[in-house]
């Protein structure tokens, strides 16, 4: 399993003003090319928007896409049109936190309420301090996706009842338009990785051997 940080997110030095959603969908699909196998990449939140395009570059190195708690757009929609939280959107708002105009930033407070609602006090704290401004323009694209390509990759969903970032009935707007199989419901907020670690390893591992089989 391979958790990379995106360029120009972590500590990845790549300076935001070099970061697009191209950026991020070749890094991905250079990865899935080099692995040496098939993969299967998990997409959560935003990060949906980024395997999506991603497949769409490489698809013949994938097995299938997991969107976790994610953005599941189809061509043409931009990740600033989903119809997020009202909370989510006011605390992203471009510019909210950052002074550079390319970047937005979600305060540790307001993450912890939106993000890591159902974690432990300690694990929210730690992650919403490792957030870090992130860049604006992979937002403001349209994404290119098409069916012959990444459409023709199996998909499954993970939603999240207690999500306050990506409302649940969001959730299961997108994956009621664009079908995914299985669709696995966690009883979590928009992070289960901290709250659910157990419960969702088991998911994905389940989710992984029917992609292999199929």
């Amino acid at each position: 399993m391979l958790a990379p940080d995106l360029p120009g997110m972590g500590e990845d030095p790549t300076p935001l003003s070099e970061v697009t959603m191209s950026t991020w969908a070749e890094f991905i699909a250079r990865l899935s090319r080099e692995a040496g196998e098939q993969v299967i990449l998990v997409g959560h939140s935003r990060g949906g928007t980024v395997i999506s395009e991603a497949a769409e570059l490489a698809p013949q190195s994938m097995l299938g896409l997991v969107y976790l708690a994610a953005l599941l757009l189809p061509a043409g929609k931009k990740a600033f049109e989903a119809a997020v939280a009202d909370a989510a959107r006011n605390a992203v708002e471009p510019g909210q936190g950052a002074s550079d105009g390319l970047s937005l930033r979600v305060e540790p407070e307001a993450a912890r309420a939106l993000f890591y609602n159902r974690a432990t006090p300690e694990d929210a704290i730690w992650a919403s301090a490792r957030l870090c401004p992130e860049p604006l323009a992979p937002n403001l694209v349209a994404l290119t996706v098409t069916r012959e390509r990444w459409g023709k990759l199996p998909r499954a969903y993970i939603e999240c009842l207690d999500d306050r970032a990506v409302p649940i009935e969001l959730q299961r707007a997108m994956h009621a338009a664009l079908p995914c199989d299985p669709v696995v419901t966690m009883d979590s907020d928009h992070s289960p990785f901290l709250c659910e670690p157990r419960a969702l390893a088991a998911h994905l591992a389940d989710i992984g051997s029917r992609f292999a089989a199929r």
